[in-house]
């Protein structure tokens, strides 16, 4: 019997602080940067963003995400076989012990399942799904929690306007389970090591002290423009891989960073912005968290309905980016 992978279950986790354009904006004010609800709302999208508290870490995001998507899914973390975390803010320095592995513990899940991170930033919910699916289907790993988290509030330049208004913090998360009916039916994953400067956190940890600047650095203009191309490259691909045209897609849910990104790509699909799940307006670019985020979102509100064809994609710093077709 051929294995395939399904999702079991969905989840996602916001934090609690929320902060609208306006509240960002007069915080901001505060330290001298002028920037407006306007000019964040006309140049992303975005009217709001959660901030994770002092005290919650990667892992507490992750860990509620997972709880949501088990309870959807009918399991327990007895019943997980693999856990992937796809992240770019870990809870340790270094990246270890890694952040899946202190997501496993706070789960409960202490019967020895594997655990490990993936970081592809923006497209790391793509990668880590990828393997996932991979994983299953090798027959040696039945259920998988596959999760975006990220902490990004932690890595933003504050007097940098083009990138402090943009992100937010938040995760998501699903049950991979193998099933003999197919789910996801194709995916695709690449990436461009040239590009790696427009999108990225130069520091580096030398001697016990930093070398370069520890925040986020982003040249919008560039990004754009290769983010418009690269996810139109990769969803055709990735629909040439599952024997799908566009018009059979029920659902796009794509990475959710800027508004006119979402909107380009539509586009150059063919495809309406009716039938594109977009959550940005309420969470900001949640970088690995923003598309399980924005599934999570439109399996709860009932617009994903089970048996309909959803393209998933995202892109960020690596350069890297994915996609993933799959039946609900």
């Amino acid at each position: 019997m051929t294995i395939h992978s399904r999702i079991a279950g969905t989840g996602s986790y916001l934090p609690a602080l929320r902060l609208s354009n306006d509240d960002l904006v007069a915080r901001l004010a505060k330290s001298g940067l002028e920037t407006s609800d306007e000019w964040i709302k006309t140049r992303s999208g975005i009217e709001a963003r959660h901030f994770a508290s002092d005290s919650e870490l990667t892992s507490d995001l992750g860990m509620k995400a997972a709880q949501a998507a088990m309870a959807s899914a009918n399991c327990t973390a007895a019943d997980i076989d693999l856990i992937i975390l796809a992240t770019s803010t870990p809870d340790h320095l270094g990246g270890f012990p890694s952040t899946a592995c202190v997501i496993q513990d706070k789960l409960g899940a202490h019967h020895g399942c594997a655990a490990f991170d993936v970081q592809a930033v923006c497209a790391g919910f793509m990668y880590a799904m990828t393997v996932a699916d991979a994983m299953i289907r090798t027959g040696n790993y039945r259920k998988v929690l596959v999760i975006g988290a990220e902490v990004f509030s932690r890595i933003l330049d504050f007097q940098d306007r083009t990138t402090c208004v943009l992100f937010g913090d938040g995760a998501g998360a699903v049950v991979l389970e193998a099933s003999s009916e197919p789910g996801i039916l194709a995916s695709a994953l690449h990436a461009d090591g040239s590009q790696r400067d427009i999108l990225c956190v130069p520091g580096r940890a030398v001697s016990g002290g930093i070398t370069g600047s520890p925040f986020m650095t982003m040249d919008g203009q560039a990004v754009f423009k290769l983010a418009v191309k690269v996810l139109e490259q990769v969803a055709h691909e990735v629909l040439d891989r599952a024997n799908l045209k566009p018009e059979q897609i029920d659902w796009l849910v794509p990475h959710q960073a800027n508004i006119r990104i979402m909107e380009g790509t539509a586009r150059k699909m063919g495809m309406s912005m009716d039938k594109v799940i977009v959550t940005v307006s309420e969470h900001g670019n949640t970088s690995a968290a923003s598309i399980p985020l924005a599934l999570d979102t439109g399996v709860r509100s009932g617009q994903i309905q089970r048996g309909q064809h959803l393209l998933l994609e995202g892109v960020g710093g690596g350069f890297a980016w994915g996609a993933v077709v799959l039946k609900y």
